[in-house]
């Protein structure tokens, strides 16, 4: 296997849109940054964050030393929630545009990260909020640089031009993509994973394998998506049993951090569909819901109701969780079924009356799906016809397993 051949302690930079300093150790190479940052004339920053994850995995013990040593002045705003809205986004900018910031460090997963992105956008556009960037309000020209340091391996926004905040008056949890929001650079140091809960880590891992999935199946694919998607199972299905069993072991962490990146690329380039677009409402009605959680939940109805619109693509991917598909439309109920018996494995079987929800919520699910602008944009990605109709489909079918 090609992974024996890899030292996870040599950080390497891999080139994208984003310069990203990959592997164990590469916190340190903050130091580089700052640096680039000076070059920049840069002087001050705001950090946006969690409430504790920056400071347990270590990351804020480095990035605050580096900062004061290099004369960098800080603006800290460490009160983004693990489901985060416009209102903290408007916040940290508020804090960031009095502190004189230049620049955004965001510290963690797809929250901090996402709103870190957001406030980057906002101290562009002095005077506009979070809720007009969400709500399609204007169209940015632009961000201030942003440095992600990334804290999970699941969302790929590290290295991508997505973010997701909700908008808690109208229940809504819309997504924007804007080059402006690509960072300039990012840190994936698999050291900082290690302290990941169990459920944590089986959710974020879930979330990457979701974005293949959809990604490498929507109208918009194209092959490096998919053959990028081959890779992301194949490593999330190798190594999530050993993170599983060992949260510590720091070559699992590397190749489910590679994954996840890997899964960012797909999916800013094949985008994503349905899994997406349906969870979006379940953890905006219910901000203690798992990211990860809710698209487990919805991934095997999903994927049998787009099986037979890209067997072929499918079969293929889904090939470590299910060898035995052909790739034959036919097939479709199966694939779910074994999808839904991998999520087990994993330790996640739950459906959608577990988080809580009932039938009688479905029609308000549809509704936030099907009239929010962004989700409706992300429904016309999927294969075949997404309407109001497919999608309840979906939301029904995941209220009990697949028999």
């Amino acid at each position: 296997m090609w992974e024996n051949g890899i030292d996870i302690y040599s950080v390497r930079q891999i080139r994208l849109r984003t310069d990203l300093y990959f592997g164990v150790g590469a916190i340190e190479y903050f130091a580089e940054i700052a640096d680039q940052l000076t070059a920049r004339n840069i002087t001050s920053v705001l950090v946006v964050t969690g409430h504790s994850s920056y400071k347990r995995t270590g990351a804020w013990e480095v990035v605050e030393r580096i900062l004061k040593e290099r004369n960098i002045r800080y603006a800290l705003y460490d009160k983004v929630t693990p489901n985060p809205t416009t209102v903290e986004a408007d916040e940290a900018t508020a804090l960031g545009a009095a502190a004189g910031a230049q620049a955004v460090v965001a510290i963690g997963g797809g929250s901090p990260v996402d709103t870190g992105k957001s406030a980057a956008i906002l101290l562009k556009h002095p005077g506009k909020t979070a809720r007009e960037l969400f709500s399609q309000g204007f169209t940015p020209t632009g961000a201030v640089p942003i440095v992600a340091i990334n804290l999970t391996h699941g969302t790929g926004t590290e290295v991508n031009r997505f973010a997701v905040l909700t908008i808690p008056e109208t229940e809504q949890k819309p997504v924007i993509a804007f080059d402006c929001i690509y960072p300039t650079w990012s840190i994936d140091d698999p050291a900082l994973m290690t302290g990941l809960s169990q459920a944590q880590t089986r959710f974020v891992s879930i979330d990457a394998v979701n974005h293949v999935i959809e990604a490498a199946t929507s109208k918009s694919t194209n092959p490096y998506a998919v053959m990028l998607g081959k890779d992301v199972i194949e490593l999330v299905t190798r190594y999530l049993p050993i993170a599983d069993k060992d949260p510590t072991d720091l070559t699992a962490r590397y190749f489910l951090l590679y994954a996840s990146m890997l899964a960012g690329l797909s999916f800013d380039n094949g985008l994503l569909h349905y899994t997406h677009a349906l969870e979006h409402p379940l953890s905006a009605l219910k901000p203690e819901l798992a990211h990860g959680l809710g698209l487990a939940v919805l991934l095997p109805a999903v994927v049998q109701t787009i099986y037979p619109h890209q067997a072929a693509v499918l079969a293929d991917l889904l090939k470590p969780m299910a060898p035995d598909l052909e790739g034959k439309p036919e097939e479709a109920h199966a694939a779910g079924k074994a999808v839904q018996a991998w999520l087990v494995r994993c330790g996640v079987p739950q459906k959608l009356s577990d988080v809580g929800f009932q039938k009688e919520d479905v029609e308000k699910l549809v509704d936030l799906t099907i009239h929010e602008p962004s989700l409706a944009s992300l429904l016309e990605q999927a294969p075949g016809y997404a309407n109001a109709t497919s999608v309840a489909a979906i939301y029904m079918n995941s209220f009990l397993p697949l028999v």
